[in-house]
């Protein structure tokens, strides 16, 4: 068994660890949601019941405004209003996707959230899976990529029959909003999970942070890395989850929004940690679909603590961004 590498984050909240009680329980909660499952760990007097209503709540909010499964969703009402007409956001839904506009633009759209129309071409959206490879002629056909997407002010329309798909960042965003969600009743420590996607606050009662393992990919042989999940966020892209397999070829869902398919390289996983899961969940996507070289040049561009895992034949190896390096030194 391999001894876990230690990673810790660059700034530990002192506070933390002086308002811990080493006598508090630790609650905890789960459920279904987006799909998958959440899970949270919660430090707090309050009653269980509460806090379930809070989460629960809150991931009524995101799947209200985000989903592109639920046809009454104010990002479903978005995509199929006529083109060109302009369509009113809310708070949350217009940061998400200018969030996601920003990582589309700064990655050279490895990561689109306009590219709903090839998700669903492809078998992976609420349009259903599909039992063999399109045509060119359909790939070719259909409309997709951020360039059709203009925003101002609180307002977005598409001048293209594309469709927004924040699947690639919205999971991320809905952690983020459980932790808003908790924070805004006056809980500092806990640990909540969307679907593998994590975000961590303060410490657990008896002092340690909350510990994880960056997810790696099946069958990889890696040495652990096991990180303090202490005011940070971690989140995880990987090939292996989703896919569907077609006269002899695997197709894997994260799409290559520039050839218009399912990535074709030797990426298995990508990590990102970050302080916010949404960013982390949306630069992880991004970093798997450019590849080694072009995801770790943009990852030590911007600062991101990254792993990457490549398959090498029948194994396994990782390369580490600097910032995360600095976290395991």
């Amino acid at each position: 068994m391999y001894q876990p590498r230690i990673a810790i984050p660059p700034a530990v909240s002192a506070d933390a660890f002086r308002r811990r009680d080493p006598g508090a329980g630790v609650i905890a909660l789960g459920g279904a949601t987006m799909g998958t499952t959440w899970s949270a760990r919660i430090v707090s007097p309050r009653p269980a019941a509460e806090l379930n209503g809070a989460i629960e709540r809150a991931l009524d909010d995101v799947i209200d405004e985000m989903s592109h499964w639920e046809a009454g969703s104010l990002l479903s009402r978005v995509n199929a209003a006529p083109v060109g007409e302009w369509h009113s956001l809310r708070a949350d839904l217009a940061y998400v996707l200018d969030a996601g506009l920003a990582v589309a633009d700064a990655s050279g759209v490895a990561f689109d959230p306009a590219a709903g129309t090839l998700v669903d071409l492809w078998g992976f959206g609420p349009a259903g899976a599909r039992t063999g490879r399109p045509s060119d002629e359909e790939i070719a056909a259909t409309a997709s990529g951020r360039a059709a997407i203009e925003r101002q002010g609180n307002r977005v329309r598409r001048t293209a029959d594309v469709r927004i798909d924040l699947s690639g960042i919205a999971k991320g965003f809905a952690v983020d909003a459980l932790a808003r969600a908790l924070l805004a009743l006056g809980i500092r420590d806990f640990l909540v999970e969307i679907g593998g996607e994590l975000r961590g606050e303060g410490t657990k009662p008896d002092a340690q942070p909350w510990w994880v393992d960056l997810e790696p990919p099946p069958g990889a042989r890696l040495t652990p890395i096991r990180l303090a999940l202490h005011g940070v966020s971690v989140a995880t892209s990987g090939d292996y989850r989703r896919f569907f397999d077609a006269d002899g070829t695997r197709y894997a869902h994260v799409i290559d929004p520039r050839t218009r398919a399912p990535l074709v390289n030797d990426v298995a996983s990508a990590s990102v940690i970050h302080a916010e899961c949404m960013m982390a969940d949306a630069w992880a996507t991004a970093l798997m679909v450019l590849g080694a070289e072009d995801g770790m040049a943009l990852a030590e561009r911007e600062g991101l603590a990254a792993r990457i895992v490549l398959r090498d034949g029948a194994e396994h190896r990782e390369l580490l961004s600097s910032p995360l390096q600095a976290m395991l030194d």
